[in-house]
């Protein structure tokens, strides 16, 4: 028995690939049925309050101390 991937032959490398192409495409099948399929948090109805923007406001002095 060879434990090298480099020595097997073409079959072994045919199966490595099959094998890493169906665990792909059962992660991906896992994840796309695992998702929500609810819209609930992407709309907006009439009875959420909207926040409207107010005046701009201006800070004139920080507190920091200057280090140089």
């Amino acid at each position: 028995m060879n434990h090298s991937i480099y020595s097997a032959d073409r079959t072994t490398h045919l199966k490595i690939v099959v094998v890493a192409l169906v665990a792909g495409v059962v992660v991906a099948g896992f994840s796309i049925s695992a998702r929500t399929n609810s819209d609930e948090g992407l709309t907006q109805t009439a009875s959420e309050r909207v926040m409207k923007a107010g005046k701009p406001v201006v800070i004139t002095s920080t507190g920091n101390s200057v280090v140089r």
